[in-house]
């Protein structure tokens, strides 16, 4: 799988029969974004971060019954954000799309979901009785398209990446035999994207075109002694911020390979290295960490060289995860009190 290069969009979209969709509230700083493949397409999940929320998780397990989902959603709102995906599930099922039964005539909309938090960041969230992520969700999924705006938008509008503006950020490859895979990284973590005291991205040595600057890496890295914890959340005005889910990096990788649903967790696993690669620390006790893995299944894979691709599939995927998340904070605009890193 050489000769590979970021695709046209240099989105998870560039994954053929994916579609993304996003909806925000302004007033609440908060939004949610909905990954949607057609048709319905193979997935799995890993979860890495001690604080993790989420929704059929358990559903993508392997040995279960569900093989495919109809779409996923990543949300801001914590625990509240979790209704996201009852929207989307409504909406799908209005469409006549979701897990179908011989003996009826309804549908199960299979919408797994993982969330972020992003409660204290300055919005109106005296929503009273009724979270409004349904509402957002629905929204989303309804405005689903192969092109959208990184930064500030869906699940990444109220996001925090250490001490600077989170957001929504997105990375595709494609492969010389046109195998695709993209990254979509809602990043809200509790550490640094950045080299301590540097505008310098940890994901450099990853990027492609300048597409989050071309700083590169500083002349003189940090020696293993640097507490890395400096300047995050862990000190100084944001200390109280500091409880289990209240952070999270969670995204969806895409792949247009057919894989089983086993092979979609291993490349799953796979890519969270491309968060370690991006933020540093990361899969904190207070991060919920999640990524999800989906196979549209296009291309067909050689059953004597299926452990390779799979490994080649992994690496690809992990690269783009760590582009994606300084894509996210790179084209993230400052919000309230939280400075983006354009404006530091």
């Amino acid at each position: 799988m050489s000769h590979h290069k970021p695709g046209p969009k240099n989105l998870i979209t560039d994954v053929t029969g994916i579609t993304v969709g996003n909806a925000m509230d302004e007033n609440v700083r908060t939004g949610v974004s909905v990954v949607l493949p057609t048709p319905r397409a193979v997935a799995a999940v890993d979860v890495r971060g001690g604080g993790p929320g989420s929704r059929e998780t358990d559903a993508l397990d392997p040995e279960n019954l569900v093989q495919e989902i109809d779409a996923i959603v990543l949300s801001g709102g914590s625990v509240y954000g979790l209704d996201a995906a009852s929207g989307v599930v409504n909406w799908l099922a209005q469409q006549g799309r979701g897990f179908t039964f011989a003996a009826s005539n309804k549908v199960a909309p299979i919408v797994p979901a993982a969330i972020l938090f992003d409660l204290t960041n300055g919005g109106d969230k005296d929503w009273g009785e009724v979270a409004p992520y349904t509402k957002l969700g629905a929204q989303a999924v309804a405005s689903a398209q192969e092109d959208f705006a990184l930064g500030n938008v869906g699940a990444g509008y109220g996001a925090q990446a250490g001490q600077l503006k989170g957001g929504l950020g997105s990375a595709s490859v494609v492969t010389h035999e046109g195998v695709q895979v993209g990254a979509l990284i809602a990043v809200n973590p509790f550490g640094s994207v950045v080299v301590p005291g540097t505008k310098h991205f940890w994901a450099a040595p990853f990027e492609q075109a300048a597409e989050f600057g071309g700083e590169g890496w500083p002349q003189k890295m940090p020696t293993p002694s640097v507490d890395f914890f400096h300047g995050t959340k862990a000190e100084g005005a944001g200390k109280d911020l500091v409880s289990p889910g209240t952070n999270t990096t969670i995204g969806v990788v895409a792949v247009n390979a057919k894989l089983t649903q086993a092979e979609c967790k291993r490349v799953a696993m796979m890519a969270h290295d491309g968060l370690a690669r991006a933020i540093r620390p990361i899969h904190t006790p207070v991060d919920g960490d999640t990524l999800y893995v989906i196979s549209t299944g296009a291309v067909e894979m050689s059953e004597d060289a299926r452990a390779l691709v799979v490994a080649q599939l992994g690496s690809l995927a992990a690269d783009c995860v760590a582009r994606a998340v300084a894509r996210g904070v790179y084209e993230a605009a400052s919000l309230g009190a939280l400075k983006s890193y354009q404006d530091v």
